[in-house]
C-alpha cells in the first residue's frame, strides 16, 4: 500500500463529507481520485465509476487521515490507497497528479506504509477577528438575559451607555473592526484555554455523544493564542489546538471560550461543561477552523523499533517516517495564497464573523445562561432527554458565503 501525503484547501462552496454526495455533487475526494486516474497513478480498470464508494475502498483502500465539516480547511491531510508509483515517461508522479488537479488542491508526495496505521494525534488552527471578545451591545437579548439572571451585565467602554441602541448595524460593524484587544484581555484568554489542556469528558463539545460514552474522554495536549496581527482594519487571533484524534467540534470548543470571555464569565465554567449536565454551546463559523496536519509520531516509532530495524533506507520493504515538516516551506506558502487571503477577503466581504456573533445576542432564551459572572451551570439551563425547551437556541444554519449549497454532515468536523 502507498500513502499520498496531500495539502488541500476547501473553496468556501466545496464540499468535504464523504466520498461522493448525491446530485453529482464534488468532493476533495473524488477530484483527487479522478486526478490519480487521469495520471496513472490508479488503473483505469479500478475506476470506471469514481462516484461509487466501492471504487474508493474495495479497488484501491482510499481513505483519509482525518475528516473535516464542509467549509473547513487543511493545510496538510492524508489520504491512504494502493497506488501506481512508477510509469515509464513520468519521471516524477507527484507533479504528474498536480498537473491535473486544481490550484487550491496539491499533493506534497508519497511514502510506503504498512497495511495498518492511524494518526492518534492532530493539530489545527482557529483564526478569529478580536472583536468578538466585544460584550453584547446593552438593550440586545443576551445582554437583557444575562443582566435579568445575573443582576448586571459587563460594562465596556465600546458601547456608549447613553445611547446604547442609536448606533446602526453597520456602523457598529465598522467600529468593531477599529477594536483591539487589551494585554489584560488577552491574558485572560489565554487563561480561559488552558482549561482545555488535559484528559476531560468533551460530551458537551460533541454531537450526538453523552456523559456516559467513553468516547467522549479525549486528550488535548496544547493550546496556544497568537499575539494579535493586523490585516486591513481587523485585528485578528489564532488559536492552535493539538490534540487526541477530535471526535469533538473544534468550533464549539472556540464559541465557548469566545463566549465565556465577552461576558465576563469565570474560567472555572470550563469544569462545568465537563460534568454530566449536558448544555447548548453553539458553533463558531467554520470559515476560521485550518485542518494544520495530523500527526504519525506512534507510527514512525512503532515502524522504527520493528520493521526499519534491519533495514537500510534504499530497501524495498524499509518504511519510511510520515513527516508534514519536509513540505513545510510550499505548505506555508499554500496556506498565505489560498487560506490566510481568502479567509480575511472573505470576512471584509462578507462579515460572517460579526453575523454570527449577532445571532448569539440576538438570543434571548434560557439555553446561554451559564454564561454569567458566577461561572456555574444554572439548572434551567440544562438540558434534559425528552424535555421539550420553550425557546432553544437556533443556529444559523447557512451564513452568507458559508457554502450556502452544501449539504451538512450530521457528524462532528473529526472522528477516528
Amino acid at each position: 500500500m502507498q500513502l499520498c501525503a496531500l495539502s488541500v484547501i476547501l473553496p468556501w462552496n466545496s464540499r468535504l463529507t464523504q466520498p461522493s454526495q448525491p446530485g453529482g455533487v464534488k468532493t476533495i475526494e473524488g477530484v483527487l481520485f479522478n486526478a490519480m486516474v487521469k495520471a496513472g497513478a490508479v488503473s483505469p480498470d479500478n475506476a470506471d465509476d469514481p462516484t461509487k464508494a466501492s471504487c474508493f475502498t474495495l479497488f484501491v483502500n482510499f481513505a483519509r487521515a482525518a475528516r473535516t465539516d464542509a467549509g473547513v480547511h487543511a493545510a496538510g491531510n492524508l489520504v491512504s490507497l494502493k497506488m501506481i508509483t512508477a510509469i515509464p515517461g513520468i519521471p516524477d508522479m507527484v507533479a504528474r497528479i498536480n498537473e491535473e488537479l486544481p490550484p487550491e488542491i496539491r499533493a506534497w508526495g508519497f511514502v510506503r506504509v504498512q497495511n495498518s496505521f492511524n494518526a492518534r494525534f492532530r493539530k489545527y488552527t482557529y483564526f478569529f477577528p478580536s472583536y468578538m471578545l466585544i460584550p453584547p451591545k446593552p438593550g440586545c437579548d443576551l445582554h437583557e438575559a444575562i443582566k435579568k439572571y445575573s443582576g448586571r451585565a459587563v460594562p465596556h467602554p465600546f458601547w456608549d451607555e447613553d445611547e446604547p441602541t442609536s448606533s446602526t448595524a453597520a456602523d457598529d460593524t465598522d467600529r468593531k473592526r477599529q477594536w483591539r484587544i487589551s494585554p489584560e484581555q488577552l491574558l485572560l484568554l489565554r487563561e480561559s484555554a488552558k482549561k482545555f489542556e488535559g484528559t476531560h469528558n468533551f460530551h458537551n463539545f460533541t454531537v450526538g455523544r453523552d456523559y456516559a460514552d467513553k468516547s467522549s474522554q479525549r486528550h488535548m495536549k496544547k493550546i496556544e493564542i497568537s499575539d494579535p496581527a493586523v490585516y486591513g482594519d481587523t485585528e485578528w487571533l489564532s488559536v492552535m489546538l493539538h490534540g487526541q484524534s477530535f471526535v469533538l467540534h473544534q468550533r464549539k470548543m472556540m464559541a465557548a471560550l469566545v463566549l465565556t470571555c465577552r461576558t465576563g464569565t469565570p474560567a472555572k465554567i470550563m469544569d462545568e461543561l465537563y460534568s454530566s449536565r449536558k448544555v447548548h454551546l453553539p458553533k463558531m463559523p467554520s470559515l476560521g477552523l485550518l485542518l494544520e496536519n495530523p500527526l504519525f509520531d506512534s507510527y514512525n516509532q512503532r515502524t522504527s523499533a520493528g520493521v526499519n530495524q534491519k533495514l537500510q533506507p534504499s530497501d524495498t520493504e524499509y518504511r519510511h517516517p510520515v513527516d508534514f515538516e519536509m513540505h513545510r516551506g510550499s505548505m506555508e506558502e499554500f496556506k498565505q495564497r489560498h487560506i490566510y487571503d481568502n479567509l480575511r477577503q472573505t470576512e471584509d466581504r462578507d462579515g460572517i464573523f460579526d453575523a454570527w456573533i449577532r445571532n448569539v445576542d440576538s438570543y434571548g432564551g434560557d439555553d446561554l445562561l451559564y454564561l454569567n459572572p458566577e461561572g456555574v451551570i444554572p439548572d434551567v439551563c440544562v438540558i434534559k432527554k425528552g424535555e421539550k425547551r420553550s425557546k432553544p437556541f437556533q443556529e444559523v444554519v447557512k451564513p452568507k458565503g458559508e457554502d450556502a449549497d452544501a449539504p451538512s454532515p450530521a457528524g462532528d468536523e473529526d472522528e477516528d
